[in-house]
C-alpha cells in the first residue's frame, strides 16, 4: 500500500524548524500499524504525510502508494509536477481520518456526518454504512447532533465517518488519547477490528503503547536524531526526527 525511502518533510513555527525523516517505510494493505513515541516527536507530521496533506520537502529515494483498485501513484512526482491539487483528490478518494476528538460538523446529525464523504463521493448505496453504523452500536444515535453525545459516541461516530466511503488508508491520530481506560479498549478494539473487516490498511499514532503491545501491533519505530556529532544543536538548526518500519 506504502513504500517511502528517504523521504523528508519539514514544518516551520516562527524562526523554529522541525524535520522528519522517513527512513524506510513499507505498509501492506489491510495491515494495522501503530506509530509511537513521545509528544512533540513527530506523529502528528508523519501521519500527515501519509494521508497526502503535507508533501514532502525533498526525496531522496521514492513515495509510492498502491490503492486497492488502480495503478502504482509515485506521490513525489505527482506533487512535483502537479502541485497538491492531485494529492487532495487522492486524499478525499482513499483515505479515512479519525481526529483526537473532535471533527464532527456539530450543525448536521449523526447520519448525516456519517454519510458526508460518501454523498461527496457519488455514493448513494447506504447498506453497508448503515452495517457499519450498526456494528459500531451507534444506530440510536443517528438523529443527534454530535454534542448531544458522550466523547465515546463521539469517537465511535469519527470512525464509522472515515470508514462509511470505502477508503484504502484509515488514519487515527490518538484515537483514545480522551478516553477512559475501558472506552480506550472498546474504541480501539472496534476501530482494528473494522479496518480488518475491511481490508483497510489503519494507521494509529497512540501513547497507550501497552495497548498497542496487547494487540500484537506492528511499530512505525521512532528516533530523534542529534544536529551535530556531539550532541549539541547550533542556533537555528533544525530539529530532526526518523521513522522507520
Amino acid at each position: 500500500m506504502f513504500d517511502l525511502a528517504g523521504v523528508v518533510v519539514q514544518r516551520r513555527s516562527g524562526t523554529a524548524v522541525f524535520e522528519v525523516e522517513i527512513g524506510r517505510i513499507t505498509l501492506e494493505q489491510g495491515e494495522v500499524v501503530a506509530v509511537t513515541g513521545p509528544s512533540g516527536c513527530g506523529k502528528s507530521t508523519l501521519l500527515d504525510v501519509l494521508a497526502f496533506i503535507l508533501p514532502p520537502l525533498q526525496v531522496a529515494g521514492h513515495f509510492l502508494f498502491r490503492p486497492r483498485r488502480g495503478p502504482l501513484v509515485d506521490v513525489w512526482g505527482l506533487a512535483r509536477r502537479r502541485g497538491m491539487d492531485p494529492l487532495t483528490v487522492l486524499r478525499r478518494r482513499h483515505v479515512g481520518y479519525v481526529p483526537q476528538v473532535g471533527g464532527l460538523l456539530p450543525f448536521l446529525d449523526v447520519r448525516r456526518n456519517v454519510m458526508l464523504s460518501p454523498a461527496l463521493l457519488g455514493q448513494t448505496d447506504d447498506r453497508q454504512v448503515l452495517a457499519l453504523v450498526e456494528r459500531l452500536g451507534i444506530t440510536p444515535q443517528l438523529a443527534k447532533r454530535p454534542a448531544d453525545l458522550s466523547v465515546g459516541e463521539r469517537q465511535r461516530v469519527a470512525i464509522a465517518r472515515a470508514l462509511a466511503h470505502g477508503p484504502d488508508v484509515v488514519i487515527a491520530d490518538e484515537p483514545t488519547a480522551a478516553l477512559d481506560p475501558a472506552n480506550a479498549d472498546l474504541v480501539l478494539e472496534l476501530f482494528v477490528e473494522e479496518a480488518r473487516r475491511n481490508g483497510v490498511t489503519a494507521i494509529i499514532a497512540t501513547h497507550d503503547w501497552d495497548r498497542v503491545e496487547r494487540m500484537g501491533l506492528r511499530r512505525i519505530h521512532h528516533r530523534m536524531v542529534d544536529a551535530g556529532h556531539d550532541g549539541a544543536r547550533a542556533e537555528g538548526a533544525a530539529v530532526r526526527a526518523r521513522f522507520d518500519t
